[in-house]
């Protein structure tokens, strides 16, 4: 059982060496020296002082004892919808918001293939 397992390893590494070329099977620790270990390890380095000198200087605030971003704060993207006048919790219904102030349900059926009279002011009445 063993020598067939074997057998088949070297098959597959074979078959792939052949289909994407022998450096496909090497170990990726081959390529890798001192040198490029030295450079990661100073690139870590620089990031990660980067990343604490930018979380610094950010402002935050405190909001039930979690210190928030401010920018974070002052976005006031309404995310009801001025139709149905739900609340979108939907990622995919961001983009009707923005442009149109309604979820995709009510684009669908409101606006999709009538936007001019959309824009031209229409809206549903409320029967």
């Amino acid at each position: 059982m063993i020598n067939k397992d074997l057998n088949y390893i070297v098959k597959l590494e074979k078959a792939i060496s052949e289909k994407y070329g022998e450096r496909a099977t090497l170990n990726p620790k081959t390529f890798w020296d001192q040198q490029k270990e030295e450079k990661f390890l100073k690139d870590i380095k620089e990031t990660s002082k980067k990343e604490f000198i930018n979380d610094n200087t950010k402002e935050k605030v405190e909001i039930e004892g979690i210190l928030i971003n401010k920018k974070l704060l002052t976005n006031n993207f309404n995310k009801t919808c001025d139709v149905c006048k739900t609340y979108s919790f939907d990622k995919i219904d961001d983009v009707y918001l923005l442009k149109y102030k309604t979820c995709q349900k009510c684009y669908i059926q409101y606006i999709e293939d009538r936007e001019d009279r959309w824009l031209s002011g229409w809206r549903p009445t409320e029967n």
